[in-house]
């Protein structure tokens, strides 16, 4: 897999976009707050919420959508490619919120999670009642209206999103396809105990399928040239390239979940552990452990109380079943597939390489 560096004009053009989307959040948001400040004041932290958690991050989803649209012949800086970013990284704070909720997860990007701070708000404020139950019920509304703005945030691309096209057809199969493979994944570490562990990997794959690699790359690519005009010819090369892509893309994210640095990933170490989180390495590792291996990595996922000594115990189970080795090799195969339909794309050679060096940073993202 060569990497070719994207040239200074791209990295130029994906800045201003970057700087485009950021305003447009900004506005967005702000006449958002402004509207709900009319309902009550109360409501500002919800509001407050929103906002610092769509000011940060990659902003993966919003540049594959618009290198998509690029590819497909979309005009530079582009407003119903920055539109659409607006609408990913809505519906991407919405995914976050409500992920945290179910992992119980207390930090996001290196900061308290969105229910952990409504938990503190109550806990401030001296209010009544559970603190925890307001923090999780704050936190699900303030998701829920994330999502409705997202959707407000889409419609307002105009006819090239309207109800019969290709970009609105994709828009609604991510939204649904993510819900589905959040419920796949809470249903697997309820199950997962009972499963043969040959059917582990499989059933982990899907997961990984549904619940991010779809609308990491592959929906967000295909709806950024469904905007400008993509046939179904381009949209299917397009997939060929970000799925695999996807996969690749999670199964290292499940890698940092486990073996990370917390001053990288934002989160503690072997955070994904004490969620109980069946991923690909996870189920490697149980296919492959001695019996006293798995049964240790049985008892212990899903453990709130696993200390640091605990998950370096866990990590030396899973480094040496080969299953850390095995999730590297299979990282490297997606990627190889990835890249070289990438290759295949009929595109602006500008455009391939802006994706080659988006996709490469999102599979060797540093541990």
């Amino acid at each position: 897999m060569a990497a070719h560096a994207a040239t200074s004009a791209q990295q130029d053009e994906q800045a201003r976009y970057r700087e485009s989307l950021a305003q447009e959040l900004s506005r967005f948001i702000e006449a958002r707050a402004a509207a709900m400040a009319r309902v009550s004041p109360d409501v500002a932290p919800l509001m407050e919420a929103i906002s610092g958690l769509v000011t940060g991050g990659k902003r993966l989803r919003a540049l594959f959508c618009y290198w998509g649209w690029r590819g497909a012949g979309g005009e530079v800086l582009g407003r119903d490619a920055v539109q659409a970013g607006v609408a990913l990284e809505l519906f991407q704070g919405a995914a976050l919120i409500h992920d945290d909720i179910i992992d119980r997860s207390d930090i996001r990007r290196g900061g308290p999670s969105v229910h952990r701070r409504f938990g503190q708000l109550h806990r401030d404020s001296r209010w009544a009642l559970d603190e925890e139950r307001f923090g999780q019920a704050a936190a699900i509304l303030t998701g829920d209206l994330c999502l409705s703005f997202c959707e407000e945030a889409f419609t307002a691309i105009g006819s090239a999103a309207g109800s019969t096209t290709s970009a609105r057809r994709i828009f609604n199969t991510m939204r649904a396809e993510v819900m589905a493979g959040q419920y796949l994944d809470i249903l697997e570490e309820v199950v997962g105990p009972g499963r043969p562990r040959n059917e582990a990997v499989a059933a982990a794959a899907n997961v990984i399928r549904y619940k991010s690699a779809k609308y990491s790359t592959e929906h967000p690519l295909a709806i950024g040239a469904a905007l400008a005009g993509a046939d179904e010819e381009l949209l299917a090369a397009y997939s060929r390239f970000s799925l695999p892509l996807g996969e690749a893309f999670q199964l290292r994210d499940d890698v940092l979940g486990v073996f990370g640095d917390p001053q990288t990933t934002g989160k503690p170490a072997g955070d994904d552990l004490r969620e109980g989180k069946r991923t690909v390495l996870v189920a490697y590792a149980l296919e492959r452990s001695t019996a006293e291996g798995a049964a240790l990595l049985e008892r212990s996922l899903g453990r709130q109380d696993l200390t640091d000594d605990d998950v370096e115990r866990l990590r030396e189970v899973i480094a040496t079943s080969g299953a850390l080795d095995a999730t590297e090799t299979l990282i490297e195969r997606l990627s190889t597939r990835a890249f070289e339909a990438l290759g295949e794309l009929t595109i602006p050679g500008d455009v391939r390489t802006a994706l080659q060096s988006l996709g490469l940073a999102a599979v060797q993202r540093a541990a």
